[in-house]
């Protein structure tokens, strides 16, 4: 969906104003159509997270309301797993060590995977801060996936990532979507998710799996719902 410079004040809950200013700096993403600037709401979503802007509940409920059902946050982190003591000194054999960690069917090609993560990082970083990072492809490609995941990687040696805020990253999220609505809709509850204090405390001490996965279905039931779900 593209969205108007007014969709996006209220859904980052700022001026209009403030928007164009952002616009005018060059600092959010958008498009010129027609004459007229419009947003992604999967790449506004991925901005607004990396600022640490709060943002309306509105922008999580986008994509629910048809198609089929997708996961929860908890079961697409149950399907990629958690992994503990990834290797690597810098963020280039951090990426190859985390794409040979992912749980792919074998027909997946990951040198592929890794080459298209890299060039995601070129973009800009996905480091949002507090040692976290959310390496993923800008524009999800169908990798033989039938379905979301979400791999959490502990990092053996904390590394520079570029984060927004300077500190080095130790605990990435690895998102892997067969489509767009399917990329949104994990990155808008993984961004929620990552507002919560208590599972941000769990991440910090790389709790067991068990705890892990306690404290994400928890800080989930407190997503707003879709009327329609």
């Amino acid at each position: 969906m593209r969205l108007s410079v007014k969709d996006v004040a209220g859904l980052l809950k700022v001026s209009e104003k403030t928007i164009y200013r952002w616009i005018k700096q060059e600092t959010i993403p958008c498009y010129r159509v027609n004459e007229q600037f419009r947003f992604n709401r999967s790449e506004l979503l991925e901005w607004a997270t990396a600022q640490r802007l709060q943002v309306s509940s509105e922008i999580f409920l986008e994509g629910e309301t048809n198609k089929e059902p997708l996961p929860s946050l908890c079961e697409a982190l149950k399907a990629g797993g958690v992994v503990y003591r990834v290797g690597g000194h810098d963020q280039s054999s951090v990426l190859r060590a985390l794409v040979e960690a992912l749980k792919l069917p074998e027909e997946v090609d990951r040198e592929f995977l890794y080459q298209v993560l890299q060039a995601r990082e070129m973009f800009g970083s996905t480091g949002i801060g507090d040692g976290i990072a959310i390496p993923h492809v800008r524009n999800p490609v169908v990798l033989h996936l039938s379905r979301p995941t979400i791999t959490l990687c502990f990092l053996e040696h904390p590394i520079d990532f570029r984060a927004i805020d300077g500190q080095l990253i130790n605990t990435l999220f690895t998102l892997i979507s067969p489509t767009v609505r399917a990329h949104l809709h994990m990155l808008s509850r993984l961004s929620f998710v990552l507002q919560n204090r208590e599972f941000k405390a769990v991440l910090k001490r790389q709790a067991s799996l068990e705890e892990l996965m306690e404290a994400v279905a928890r800080a989930e039931t407190a997503l707003p719902v879709s009327s329609s779900s």
